[in-house]
């Protein structure tokens, strides 16, 4: 039975003033592409708190179930599975899978050591395995951290060469499998890879005074979702709302506690 004209109007219109801002897919793409501004929640440690109003969770890929993430969905939220891709850590279950000739330098974080991101032949397979886990959890995005080995004391000879090529392998792993990717951190490439990333996520921009160079991500309508952890939200809320940022304060154990700008 056709509806009439005037309820379809109506319809219509509550339509365009209910979809979320932060959904954005191309003709004939599906994946997710969040817009600046989007708000976030980040919790990589402790029980998961799904109380916080906001329409992005950022959460650890291994820890959580496809349920959570399903309930997560039901609740109206974009998920975010985080991933270390460039460094390995002792305490997840595929640690064994990983050949000692590819492990570095520690990172700085008990448990973890850099990988040699150079043997793609290796790494490819063991990244693609944990990004189908992310697709079959139900996942939305992917937010592959340590992306930015070759500027750090990692044990190899890394070049931005090296870490352009792996940073954009990991994109194309997640988006052959209809996922979004975000890059971490990594500011000195971001002209290089604005395009392959569906959004960045970055920490301490607003401290080492770094957060203009994450205007290009703004200025392609892709989210920047921005942490602090040692400074007050008065001295970085203001530029982050300038610049568009999708900035929070938080704690380094990244744990339930935000202050949003």
């Amino acid at each position: 039975m056709k509806r009439p004209l005037v309820l379809c109007a109506l319809l219509l219109l509550l339509t365009a003033c209910t979809t979320a801002p932060d959904d954005k897919p191309e003709a004939g793409d599906e994946r997710w592409r969040p817009r600046p501004g989007t708000a976030w929640q980040w919790q990589l440690s402790g029980r998961l708190d799904t109380s916080v109003d906001v329409p992005v969770y950022d959460i650890d890929g291994f820890d959580h179930s496809a349920d959570t993430v399903d309930g997560l969905h039901r609740d109206g939220r974009k998920v975010i599975c985080y991933l270390s891709t460039g460094a390995w850590e002792e305490f997840r279950p595929d640690a064994d899978d990983f050949p000692e000739s590819l492990l570095g330098r520690g990172n700085g974080w008990e448990g973890e050591r850099w990988l040699d991101i150079r043997r793609t032949d290796v790494l490819e397979p063991l990244m693609a395995a944990r990004l189908d886990m992310c697709e079959e959890k139900g996942f939305d995005a992917v937010e592959p951290d340590n992306m930015d080995g070759y500027q750090n004391r990692t044990g190899f000879r890394l070049t931005a060469a090296d870490q352009l090529r792996y940073n954009r392998l990991i994109a194309r792993l997640a988006h052959e499998r209809g996922l979004a990717v975000g890059l971490k951190n990594d500011l000195a490439q971001i002209p290089q890879l604005v395009d392959d990333f569906d959004f960045a996520v970055n920490e301490q921009c607003a401290q080492y005074r770094e957060c203009d160079e994450m205007t290009p991500f703004i200025e392609a309508d892709k989210a920047v979702f921005h942490v602090e952890y040692e400074l007050g939200t008065g001295s970085f809320c203001p530029e982050a709302r300038r610049l568009r940022l999708s900035s929070m304060l938080k704690k380094y154990e990244l744990g339930v506690w935000r202050r949003a700008c």
